[in-house]
């Protein structure tokens, strides 16, 4: 006996289960091949009449989200024809040589008040730039640039070492050399301290309770250059931040090929004038050497930038600094 008993799908000839037609094709479409006008009606109103097949939801959402793509690719090419227009452009295409040469470049003047006006004023108490910095890794530049301060202003210069650092090598102990005279506080224009610690990037701080730290060499570099006084228009300032950002990211952190291609850009820029922008040192000159001197990639160098590590190497600061390359 059976467990049990199903309804047969398909009988034979006298049965009245039905046969079940399956498709043959996925879907129709008309005939756009047959002949004659009132044929071809026919076909499309045959075609017409059968049930649509229902869309796919996913399908028409993939069609919908392919539009929207096209249409910002569409947005996206008018915006960069916009820009090759402007690039094309003969004011946008200058040379800036003529303007950097013709601003008056002011010598290097600092003064307490100058102080005052970039730190602002407190009575009474002595200003204090806390750089953090770590051993493994000098920052070159914020040397040099104490030097330059040390010659417009009383600076009292102090090292240590934090706690998270286990070494420190004793000529970077005694980078700012010996304090001489000891003196009182009140009696100096500025405070400068360095503390070898164990951080990713040197960080700077000139009012620990009310500022967020300045981090980075190029930035902590340019805001000591800014403290000797020494102004530019808009043209000479963006090529000075310019040759900053190439100085850190392409000669000191970039690879062989992008340090080649800088060094020729340099050298071309120094075959119209004696420093990297204008006549006149600035913080452009100060990272590109020490980025130069310590990848060790001043051997073979361009006629041109020789020369001009040669002018830097004549500034003491530049002489003291290379003694902690040693």
């Amino acid at each position: 006996m059976p467990m049990y008993k199903v309804r047969p799908f398909q009988g034979g000839p006298d049965s009245a289960v039905l046969a079940e037609h399956l498709p043959t094709c996925m879907y129709r479409v008309p005939n756009v091949h047959q002949g004659g006008g009132s044929n071809s009606s026919a076909a499309a109103a045959t075609v017409s009449s059968s049930p649509q097949e229902e869309v796919d939801p996913s399908l028409q959402a993939l069609e919908t989200r392919q539009q929207e793509i096209l249409n910002r690719l569409y947005e996206l090419k008018a915006a960069v024809d916009g820009l090759s227009k402007m690039i094309q452009t003969p004011d946008a295409d200058f040379d800036a040589t003529n303007i950097i040469q013709a601003e008056e470049h002011a010598p290097l003047t600092a003064s307490a008040d100058d102080l005052d006006n970039l730190l602002g004023k407190d009575y009474g108490a002595l200003k204090d730039i806390v750089i953090n910095a770590n051993p493994s890794l000098p920052p070159l530049s914020l040397l040099v640039l104490h030097s330059l301060l040390c010659e417009h202003y009383k600076i009292l210069s102090a090292v240590h070492m934090h706690s998270s650092v286990k070494h420190v090598p004793e000529h970077l102990l005694k980078c700012f050399g010996e304090q001489t005279k000891k003196q009182s506080r009140q009696e100096y224009q500025l405070g400068f301290t360095l503390i070898w610690k164990d951080v990713p990037k040197p960080q700077m701080k000139f009012s620990v309770q009310t500022m967020c730290p300045i981090e980075g060499e190029g930035n902590i570099a340019r805001f000591l250059f800014s403290l000797l006084g020494q102004k530019h228009n808009a043209v000479t300032a963006t090529l000075i931040d310019s040759w900053v950002d190439t100085a850190i990211f392409q000669l000191k952190e970039g690879s062989n090929k992008e340090r080649a291609a800088v060094l020729r850009s340099m050298n071309t820029a120094l075959g119209k004038t004696s420093w990297l922008v204008g006549s006149e040192l600035t913080v452009a000159d100060v990272v590109a050497w020490c980025a130069l001197r310590q990848t060790e990639s001043t051997n073979a160098v361009p006629a041109n930038v020789q020369k001009w590590l040669k002018s830097c190497e004549n500034l003491a600061p530049f002489h003291s600094a290379l003694t902690l390359l040693k």
